[in-house]
């Protein structure tokens, strides 16, 4: 089910953005955690906050490490194979399913970040400033 001219969400106290309901799974342990994802065409990959992988059973530190260029220069990240499910932010119901896939935990983050690789690849996405509202849908 697409989701259709959704608004922006304040996310900070005078910037609007285009945001969605998110669960994060680990699909080795089944724990979850419920937040929200900031759609951002600038992240070349999704990335989570470094301090969620605790909560979902992941041993931070022992993921695949890589370092990756970010807004503030160089950093570490740590790979995690996640599942995200998205929701619709006016019904709450469960629209899309990101399969199992490797995802950036990084210190520092205080956001989850759904980037190109692992997410907007598989969508269509339409963003109107101006009226500040998004679409985004399946191929």
């Amino acid at each position: 089910m697409p989701i259709r001219d959704c608004p922006f969400t304040f996310f900070s106290k005078d910037i609007s953005r285009p945001v969605l309901p998110v669960k994060i799974i680990n699909p080795h342990t089944g724990k979850s955690y419920r937040t929200f994802g900031i759609i951002d065409t600038g992240a070349d990959d999704c990335a989570i906050p470094a301090r969620f992988a605790g909560l979902l059973g992941h041993d931070l530190k022992s993921g695949r490490i890589k370092e990756i260029s970010t807004g503030n220069g160089k950093t570490r990240a740590y790979v995690h194979t996640t599942k995200f499910e998205i929701y619709h932010p006016a019904t709450g119901e469960l629209t899309y399913t990101i399969d199992e896939s490797p995802i950036d935990f990084l210190p520092n983050l205080h956001v989850v970040l759904l980037g190109v690789n692992s997410f907007l690849s598989r969508f269509i996405l339409n963003i109107n400033y101006p009226r500040k509202k998004f679409s985004i849908k399946r191929p």
